[in-house]
């Protein structure tokens, strides 16, 4: 239910970082309120690797788990819905869900993450998660090796296919981006990646399953698994709205935050991909330790 007390904090986002920031806060009997509309980053994933004590287990699994260990806490407070509108206000700040509610607290977390851009061609969105994949960390053991894709996708593009050679036998598609200067042509060659310049034009296999990249020859060159970097853009407003600093990341903007992880806007704190350049599971989960630390420590 609304208080009319402001809580100790509001978190809008209830996933890795969300819940990791908001166990912190709630341990240090401080009163909270999440905020989730249900819409995780990885939920286009049927397993989570990498995670050190949750290897291979289904990420819905993880957050539910996690989500009820955090609901055990007396001091925390749980809203099913979209933070629709975010203001600063004298004591703090006010959030308005799309239910229609108004909540209001001394701090703000931010662990809204972000939302993936894939390049605009034919078959990889209904992949993603699937055959055309972010991390090798993350879904290469899985694959077994053989025949994989990495579709270039700025500088680090030639770095990205030497490092997935170690996963299976790699192409890397160029689809228009530049050639590979000659330090990186040296770097592929050593790893045994061959180039290919022609461009894609679509994926293509069965259900989720890919089969091959067909190119615009006509040719299908076949792969199982394609590692696309996708661009990422702020899945939420609400930083924007309150005037936080964007940084130009690798992959897209970033929000500012100090060692802390507070934003460019006092009070207001970030955690999870929206926040850091290097996203995975564990990476989100002890980046929500820091921002839930560091605003604890402010509330002092």
């Amino acid at each position: 239910m609304p208080s009319t007390k402001p809580y100790d904090a509001i978190i809008v986002g209830g996933s890795f970082a969300g819940l990791s920031a908001g166990l912190q806060l709630a341990r240090a009997r401080r009163s909270i309120l999440v905020i989730d509309e249900g819409q995780r980053r990885n939920r286009f994933s049927s397993h989570s690797h990498g995670f050190l004590g949750q290897d291979g287990r289904e990420p819905a699994e993880i957050v539910a788990e996690a989500k009820a260990q955090l609901l055990a806490y007396p001091t925390v407070a749980w809203r099913d819905a979209r933070a629709s509108e975010a203001k600063a206000e004298d004591d703090g700040f006010s959030i308005a869900d799309t239910h229609g509610e108004q909540h209001r607290a001394k701090r703000l977390l931010l662990a809204t993450g972000v939302r993936d851009e894939l390049p605009a061609i034919p078959g990889l969105r209904e992949r993603w998660g699937k055959s055309v994949l972010h991390c090798p960390y993350c879904d290469g053991y899985e694959l077994g090796g053989g025949k994989l894709g990495v579709l270039a996708s700025g500088s680090f593009s030639a770095l990205k296919a030497a490092l997935v050679a170690d996963w299976g036998e790699v192409t890397l598609f160029l689809n228009g981006e530049a050639e590979p200067d000659a330090e990186a042509s040296a770097l592929l060659e050593r790893r045994g990646v061959t180039v290919e310049r022609v461009p894609v034009v679509a994926a293509e296999g069965d259900g989720t399953a890919m089969a091959g990249l067909r190119l615009a020859d006509g040719r299908l060159a076949p792969v199982k698994a394609l590692f696309v970097a996708a661009g990422i853009c702020p899945a939420s407003p609400l930083a924007d709205e309150l005037g936080c600093t964007f940084d130009d990341g690798p992959f897209g903007p970033l929000l500012r935050v100090d060692g802390m992880k507070q934003t460019s806007i006092p009070g207001v704190y970030a955690a999870g991909d929206a926040a850091t350049a290097r996203h995975s599971v564990a990476l989100a989960v002890a980046d929500g330790v820091l921002a839930g630390t560091g605003l604890h420590m402010s509330l002092l």
